[in-house]
């Protein structure tokens, strides 16, 4: 069973699951799948390649699978995949891919509040929050756990870790590694992530280690390649060390808030 407004318009080919609300003057289009216990808010705009998982709710006015805003789509079908448990908050918009067949993913149990907006072909975790008024630009990638304050702006191609926070109105213009938090304009380190990360049960010991990975990348004076080095010797072994190690050299040294001069040597 669902309970549909008749002041709202479900195209006939929607695919609607089990107990899902549409609110008055919602718009759910065609090739659309909404899974079961969604909640759609008043004026939410759901449009063509939306796949939807369980139990989101969807505040008024936002708009999910909106048209790509990138010269390069050129009309081909795409996708927003979005999984269970989010809260997407009003006027939030949420761009399909610019590619055929791919997709934007959002993951699941994630916190995404008004005015927000996520460009094509980006990649949110799990439990990931986004504040007010945020903006991702075309193919970045948020980790798991990661918390980008109102305002913040993450420019187009950019990976943020998993366990970041990004505090209000800062601009990230690279890759922001994991466990970090990250501030101020232009961006700059401010330290690891420390209260989040015993929320999430961390031991102490395992956060002074991280804390020495990052001395050694943003306040020893060395090159990223320098700094791995060191922290391959220097930090103990954890699968926190491997994260920050991995996620360094798959971005080729290129980070957020280097300072001045730094380059790979």
């Amino acid at each position: 069973m669902f309970q549909i407004s008749p002041l709202a318009f479900v195209h006939p080919n929607a695919k609607i699951g089990d107990n899902v609300t549409i609110m008055a003057f919602a718009y759910i289009d065609d090739n659309v799948e909404i899974g079961e216990g969604c909640v759609i808010g008043p004026h939410v705009s759901i449009r063509s390649g939306a796949r939807i998982g369980r139990n989101n709710k969807f505040y008024d006015a936002c708009v999910i699978a909106a048209q790509p805003q990138d010269f390069r789509w050129t009309g081909d079908e795409s996708y927003v995949e979005i999984g269970d448990n989010n809260c997407i908050r009003e006027h939030v918009i949420i761009n399909r891919s610019i590619f055929q067949g791919k997709s934007t993913k959002i993951g699941s149990n994630s916190f995404i509040m008004a005015q927000s907006h996520i460009g094509h072909d980006t990649e949110i975790g799990d439990y990931v929050v986004l504040g007010n008024a945020s903006k991702i630009a075309g193919a970045c990638k948020i980790g798991n756990f990661t918390i980008l304050s109102s305002h913040a702006l993450v420019h187009e191609n950019c990976n943020v870790g998993e366990w970041v926070l990004i505090k209000g109105g800062c601009r990230v213009n690279n890759n922001v590694p994991p466990y970090t938090i990250m501030a101020h304009n232009p961006i700059d380190y401010f330290g690891v992530n420390a209260y989040i990360l015993r929320k999430g049960k961390m031991s102490e010991a395992t956060i002074d280690e991280i804390a020495k990975a990052y001395r050694h990348i943003y306040q020893s004076q060395t090159s990223p390649f320098n700094a791995v080095k060191r922290i391959e010797s220097d930090v103990l072994d954890s699968p926190e060390k491997d994260a920050i190690l991995n996620f360094v050299k798959k971005h080729n040294y290129q980070l957020a808030a280097l300072p001045k001069g730094i380059y790979e040597e």
